[in-house]
C-alpha cells in the first residue's frame, strides 16, 4: 500500500456509518432489516426551509459565497446565539462549515501541535478521537460510566488535565447516551476549567433543542462568562431542523481562532453550499414550532424504547435527557450463549448476533469508548421501533 500516509494507520472508518451501510446492504439483498444505527431524524425538512432554498435557486444564488458563510447566515447565527444562549458574537466571530463535523475538524487542525492533548469524556461521538489524531493531537479519554449518568465528574476532569492539555470536548445532550448537563453540572465543570487557563473548551451543542421533560439546555460560555474567550461554541441545523443532508454546521468563538479555521477551510473545501446556507437562514430565523411537535414524538418513542428494553432479559436502559439515542447496558448477557452455541463475549458480539438472528442493526458500545453497552437511535418510525424492540426482547430471551 506504499502510496498511503502513515497517519491513516491510526484512524478507523466511522463505525456508525459502517453499521448503517451494512444494514442497507442486507436490505438491498432482500433481508428484513431494521436499522437503528443512523443518527438522523426521520422527519422531513420543514416546508418553509425547503421553500427558502427553492427561492434562492430561482434568484440565482448559485455562485461561490464568502468562505466562512454568507453575511445573512452569519447574522442569523449571531441572533440565534443571543436568543437561545445569551451569547454575544459578532459576524467576524462566526464560521459556517459543511456540517458540524467540518467545523470541529478545522478547529483541531487550526490549534493542535504534535502531542497536544484533547480530553474526551467517554462514551463519546465516534469522530472526536480520530479527528484529534488526524491533527496530530492525542485523545485523552475519561470514563463516565452509567453510575454517574454518563456525565463527566469534576474530580475526573481535574485528574485528566496536564500541561499538554489544549481542549476539553463537551457534548450535551450527548451522542451516544442522550445525557444532558444541567446548569449545576455544567458549573462544576466550568469551575475546574477556571483553574486551568491553558485549557480551552469545544462544545458540541448539536442536540441543543432535542430535550425532554423539564430538562433545560445550557452551554459552557453561557454558564461561566469568564470562559467566553477560550470557548468554541459549535452547533448546526442538522438535528433539530431535520437538515442532516443539507450539511451546515457553525461555530462562535474568538475572532483569531475563527479566522484560522476559515483559512484552513479556504484551502480545503472553501464555502459551504450557497443553497444550504439560504435554507439555514430560514431555519434559524423562521418559525420553530415544529421542533416542539417533533420532540413530543421523540419523547413518546424514547419512553417506548426505554420501557421495552428494560423488559428484555439482561438489558438495563437508563432514561436520557435529550438527543434521540439510548445507551443500554448489555452486561447481563455477556457470557451467555446464542441458540447456535456462540458465546456473547462483548457488546460487539451482542450486536453482531442480534443483526444475524433478528435483523436489528445497532452500534456496539466499543465504538463509543464505553462497554458493555450498545447504542440505539430512536429517530425512526414508531411502529418500526416497537417491532425492533420486540425482536431484541426475543433475542435476549433466546440466550442461555
Amino acid at each position: 500500500m506504499g502510496i498511503l500516509a502513515e497517519r491513516l494507520s491510526r484512524v478507523k472508518p466511522s463505525p456508525t456509518i459502517a453499521v448503517t451501510n451494512k444494514a442497507r446492504e442486507l436490505k438491498a439483498a432482500g433481508h428484513d432489516v431494521i436499522g437503528l444505527g443512523a443518527g438522523e431524524p426521520d422527519f422531513d425538512t420543514p416546508q418553509h426551509i425547503k421553500d427558502a432554498a427553492k427561492a434562492a435557486i430561482d434568484r440565482g444564488e448559485t455562485k461561490y459565497t464568502a468562505v466562512g458563510g454568507t453575511p445573512e447566515l452569519k447574522d442569523a447565527i449571531c441572533a440565534k446565539f443571543k436568543r437561545d444562549n445569551n451569547l454575544d458574537y459578532k459576524p467576524n466571530q462566526i464560521v459556517v462549515g459543511t456540517g458540524g463535523k467540518q467545523v470541529l475538524y478545522n478547529a483541531f487542525m487550526a490549534t493542535l501541535d504534535p502531542g497536544d492533548e484533547v480530553i474526551i469524556p467517554a462514551p463519546y461521538w465516534v469522530s472526536y478521537p480520530d479527528m484529534a489524531i488526524l491533527a496530530e493531537g492525542k485523545p485523552v479519554f475519561v470514563d463516565c460510566p452509567q453510575e454517574t449518568g454518563f456525565k463527566l465528574q469534576p474530580a475526573d476532569l481535574e485528574k485528566a488535565i496536564t500541561p499538554k492539555t489544549k481542549w476539553l470536548v463537551l457534548n450535551s445532550p450527548s451522542n451516544p447516551t442522550g445525557a444532558g448537563y444541567t446548569r449545576e453540572d455544567m458549573k462544576k465543570i466550568t469551575d475546574v476549567l477556571l483553574k486551568h487557563p491553558h485549557v480551552w473548551v469545544m462544545t458540541d451543542d448539536m442536540y441543543e433543542h432535542l430535550v425532554y421533560d423539564d430538562f433545560k439546555f445550557c452551554t459552557p460560555a453561557e454558564v461561566e462568562p469568564a470562559l467566553y474567550d477560550r470557548t468554541l461554541t459549535v452547533n448546526g441545523v442538522s438535528k433539530a431542523y431535520c437538515m442532516t443532508g443539507w450539511r451546515i454546521g457553525f461555530a462562535g468563538g474568538p475572532a483569531n481562532l475563527i479566522k484560522a479555521m476559515t483559512d484552513i477551510q479556504s484551502q480545503s473545501t472553501s464555502n459551504p453550499s450557497s443553497i444550504s446556507q439560504a435554507a439555514s437562514v430560514a431555519a434559524l430565523n423562521g418559525p420553530h414550532d415544529f421542533i416542539k411537535a417533533n420532540n413530543e414524538v421523540f419523547k413518546q418513542r424514547r419512553d417506548l424504547v426505554v420501557s421495552m428494553l428494560n423488559q428484555a432479559n439482561g438489558l438495563n436502559c437508563p432514561t436520557p435527557e435529550g438527543a434521540f439515542y439510548v445507551y443500554p447496558s448489555c452486561a447481563g448477557v455477556i457470557g451467555k450463549k446464542t441458540p447456535d452455541g456462540k458465546v456473547i463475549e462483548s457488546d460487539s458480539d451482542f450486536v453482531s448476533a442480534l443483526l444475524e438472528a433478528e435483523g436489528v442493526a445497532a452500534v456496539q458500545g466499543e465504538a463509543f469508548g464505553l462497554s458493555p453497552h450498545f447504542r440505539i437511535s430512536y429517530a425512526t418510525a414508531t411502529e418500526l421501533l416497537e417491532e425492533a424492540c420486540t425482536r431484541i426482547q426475543r433475542f435476549c430471551g433466546s440466550l442461555r
